[in-house]
């Protein structure tokens, strides 16, 4: 079949491929459009496997709220350049509404359009972390997204009850910056506690400190440890001299979900 030079830039338009690869794909499959994004994908991919041992620290998060549901997608990729392009973050956001709408796992739907993405920006692009919270009748849903560049790099998701949206919005960006590792200290798995606390007995001894006075200083610091870990024990950001749990009162941090790049 024959082909004509609108052929070659339409199926260059719907690949992204070059126009030497767009035509020699045409050539391949005598002129036929569906067969010869076919090859160009199945070529794109052989290609894109040589990629696989690069490193894809850069990419962008995608964060969507709808009603009392919230989403995050975390969209790897090797360059800063291709992160802050507008077809990648486009996707981004697209698989974000997908995880709101759907679960999850939805993404999968996607996965096409993914391995497309990979011929079309030439690197490795892969999905990072993908999480869905949706809030118990009552509770309030929040979010905190930080921008870099034009893209989403740090993105939180908050779930409250007793709470306005203000109060959550707030804890939501203090969580955006102080980027705890749990909700509170009893969530701390006793063996990361003891492994801190043998820790800060050895540099306590090591700066001298009496040994009678030993178990109150490295109490004192497993109690610092906390305040840098768990959510509620740390200073609020906008007001040190009063700690997240005193900031919220009565309201409670159902869970949260932080989300970053890098």
């Amino acid at each position: 079949m024959a082909f004509t030079a609108k052929d070659v830039q339409a199926l260059r338009q719907a690949t992204g491929a070059g126009m030497m690869d767009a035509k020699k794909a045409l050539e391949a499959n005598d002129g036929d459009m569906e067969s010869s994004k076919q090859w160009l994908r199945e070529k794109g991919l052989a290609a894109s496997a040589k990629r696989d041992d690069r490193e894809n620290t850069q990419g962008v998060v995608a964060l969507v709220v709808d009603g009392n549901v919230g989403a995050m997608v975390k969209l790897k990729s090797e360059t800063d350049f291709v992160a802050g392009s507008d077809l990648f973050k486009a996707e981004a956001t697209a698989l974000a509404h997908l995880v709101a709408a759907k679960g999850e796992a939805a993404v999968s739907e996607r996965a096409a359009i993914l391995d497309d993405l990979k011929i079309t920006l030439k690197e490795k692009i892969e999905l990072g972390e993908v999480v869905r919270i949706e809030a118990a009748p009552g509770n309030v849903i929040d979010s905190y997204l930080h921008l870099q560049g034009g893209r989403g790099v740090n993105g939180v998701l908050v779930e409250m009850s007793g709470a306005g949206q203000e109060l959550a919005h707030d804890v939501a960006v203090h969580i955006g910056f102080a980027r705890p590792k749990y909700l509170s200290r009893d969530e701390v798995p006793a063996d990361v506690v003891e492994k801190e606390r043998a820790t800060l007995e050895t540099l306590s001894r090591n700066e001298g400190k009496p040994e009678a006075a030993l178990p109150k200083i490295v109490e004192g610091r497993v109690n610092g440890f906390f305040k840098d870990v768990a959510l509620l024990e740390q200073p609020y950001a906008k007001d040190d001299k009063q700690s997240v749990k005193q900031f919220i009162g009565s309201a409670a941090i159902v869970r949260y979900a932080q989300v970053e790049i890098g």
